[in-house]
């Protein structure tokens, strides 16, 4: 009895899952932290800095690079776990998206306006319902699934 198998074939290079996570969180990074930049440049320059101790907007586009890139190989752990969910290019897209949103309504509408206002002297409702961060998390999202899935064969 044959049994039939279906992978994927990296589009562009095969590389380990970790690497491919990176490359797919630093990716969404940017676009979300160019968004992020034109349409909430408080939360850039201010607020994720702030985070650590530092202001500016180099400070906060560091920071929120490197969240990026460590929640780009988080998706890719989660991928790894879970290969029917991004073992094609529109499957890790969806996988992505919900990730997005998922990263969107923990770190971004409750652990963010937490640690600002403990840390910081801001007082923002929890949660912080806010439609922006939800499209930035969204994009994040869904770019680190596609390039996540360009990179690795799942």
């Amino acid at each position: 009895m044959a049994t039939k198998t279906s992978t994927q074939t990296a589009l562009v290079a095969d590389l380990a899952d970790w690497k491919a996570g990176v490359i797919g969180g630093l990716g969404g990074g940017l676009v979300f932290g160019i968004l992020m930049s034109m349409m909430m440049p408080d939360i850039i320059g201010g607020a994720i800095p702030g985070l650590y101790g530092f202001s500016g907007g180099v400070a906060g586009w560091t920071i929120h690079m490197a969240h990026s890139a460590v929640l780009g190989v988080v998706f890719a752990g989660v991928a790894r776990a879970a290969p029917g969910y991004t073992n094609t290019l529109g499957k890790s897209f969806g996988a992505g998206i919900v990730y997005g949103i998922v990263l969107w309504a923990i770190l971004g509408a409750i652990v963010m306006p937490i640690w600002v206002g403990a840390v910081l002297p801001m007082n923002p409702p929890v949660p912080n319902i806010n439609p922006m961060s939800l499209v930035g998390h969204v994009v994040y999202g869904g770019l680190l699934g596609l390039l996540y899935s360009v990179f690795t064969s799942r």
